[in-house]
């Protein structure tokens, strides 16, 4: 039985996103004009076929790239296991409130019999990461676009984007260096779960993150590097998403250059904190961009690429999202939640909180 908090909340997150999409309507008209509807519908259906490989092959790129920090956090944990994590924990999110990522990424990890307390705090860890890299899209992209084609305010934007992303890696860092921090996140994360699982124990997250932060410091600092870098690849990955929707759609690259088009995304990219991923606003603001500089001649071009943009990457990650989860229920066997030992890189079972 669904509870009334829960159905309170899924009704708020559906006001939102109806809030959103309307005034990303108006937003769009204001800033485009009119659109001619039936000229992009005409652009979408005139999608070329040879685009739809090269977009799949580029989201699962995307993905792999956002799976990569988790592998620094979790001992024993591969990149295809953090794949299906990420992507499960993705789908169940979106339909699910919250902390339900956060339940069945416990119930993946313990069928994996890796430690559930380092899974869940390495997500949150690689949450992190990723608010710093939508604060360091903006600068990428100026840097992109050329030092003489930017615009002051543009460059006073990026300056401000630096400084919130290097707050966010100087609180990583602290994390990496404090027991005092480490054992506040742990504690943190469990009050959360324990809301949903009454065996949760906070204190016994705090002591085990504690204690994974004195045995992984070394190996997170040396990751630091690697998965910001991985995390900036997913960030182009998804741009070149929309560079082969714009090619898909017919808008030729003398009309609208690759390197017009990915740092227009990029120096948007910090409205993706909005919900759903920025859907509506970012869009709308995306569109007036990318027309200014195609010229209203590809007005309907641009709505179409940017749609097609969006279907992959929301609707293509639900899709993963649901091909993974069928396969780990397929593939792995479910253990018991209570008391499930994990295996430590030693090979030891302890017990897990």
């Amino acid at each position: 039985m669904v509870r009334p908090t829960s159905l309170g909340r899924r009704l708020l997150r559906w006001a939102i996103a109806l809030a959103v999409a309307i005034f990303a309507w108006f937003a769009l008209q204001r800033l485009i004009g009119r659109v001619d509807w039936s000229a992009v519908w005409g652009a979408l259906s005139g999608l070329a076929g040879w685009v739809v490989l090269p977009l799949l092959l580029a989201l699962v790129l995307r993905q792999l790239l956002n799976s990569v920090p988790l592998t620094y956090y979790v001992p024993g944990l591969t990149l295809g296991k953090s794949m299906l994590s990420d992507t499960t924990a993705n789908l169940v999110g979106t339909f699910a409130p919250p902390p339900s990522d956060l339940v069945v990424r416990i119930s993946m990890f313990r069928s994996w019999r890796l430690d559930p307390a380092a899974g869940v705090t390495g997500g949150a860890l690689n949450t992190a990461k990723f608010y710093a890299i939508r604060f360091l899209a903006p600068p990428l992209g100026l840097l992109l676009l050329g030092v003489h084609e930017a615009e002051r305010r543009q460059w006073l934007l990026a300056l401000a984007c630096v400084v919130v992303a290097a707050v966010l890696l100087g609180g990583l860092v602290l994390l990496l260096r404090s027991d005092e921090i480490a054992g506040w996140l742990g504690r943190t994360a469990g009050s959360v779960v324990r809301r949903f699982r009454k065996d949760v124990d906070p204190r016994a997250w705090a002591d085990s993150l504690v204690d994974l932060r004195a045995r992984s410091a070394d190996s997170l600092r040396r990751g630091l590097l690697p998965s910001m870098l991985a995390l900036v690849g997913m960030v182009l990955a998804d741009a070149t998403i929309l560079v082969l929707s714009a090619r898909g759609v017919g808008i030729p690259a003398g009309t609208l250059t690759a390197l017009e088009i990915i740092p227009a995304l990029l120096i948007l990219y910090p409205l993706t904190l909005l919900p759903l991923f920025g859907l509506g606003v970012l869009d709308a603001v995306l569109v007036g961009s990318l027309t200014t500089m195609a010229g209203l001649a590809y007005e309907a071009d641009v709505v179409a690429a940017v749609v097609i943009w969006r279907f992959t990457t929301i609707l293509g990650t639900l899709a993963l999202g649901l091909v993974t989860l069928g396969w780990w229920r397929l593939t792995t066997r479910n253990v018991d939640d209570e008391g499930d030992p994990a295996v430590t890189p030693s090979g030891e079972e302890r017990r897990t909180p």
